[in-house]
């Protein structure tokens, strides 16, 4: 099942956490924790989420090449000013377990803009 989710005017982590629950599956009545899930996510407008408190400015995003010293910090404005997606993506990805079925389920989520 298709399911399209507005984002306008709505929560960065409230609409993160319903992506997850749906590309689970875990609002459908077959739903099996071992199986990926057949529900299929498209998210329109992005780029009018928001977020509460401080976060714009204080929250950081962190990401390592491997190598010694190689730690990178991306601050939450900038991140959202460049790709809106990239946001709302990482905060799905963090939400789902951490399994061989996450990259499964983020194949079905479809963010557009």
């Amino acid at each position: 099942m298709e399911h399209i989710i507005d984002a306008t005017n709505q929560r960065l982590g409230r609409v993160a956490t319903k992506i997850a629950q749906l590309l689970q599956g875990k609002l459908s009545a077959d739903y099996e924790p071992r199986l990926a899930g057949k529900d299929r996510v498209v998210v329109k407008n992005i780029a009018k989420i928001s977020v509460g408190g401080n976060k714009s400015t204080q929250k950081v995003y962190y990401r390592h090449t491997g190598y010694m010293g190689h730690l990178y910090e991306d601050k939450y404005a900038e991140l959202f000013a460049k790709n809106p997606g990239k946001v709302l993506w990482l905060a799905v990805y963090n939400m789902l377990p951490k399994n061989r079925l996450r990259p499964k389920r983020l194949k079905r989520l479809v963010i557009e803009k």
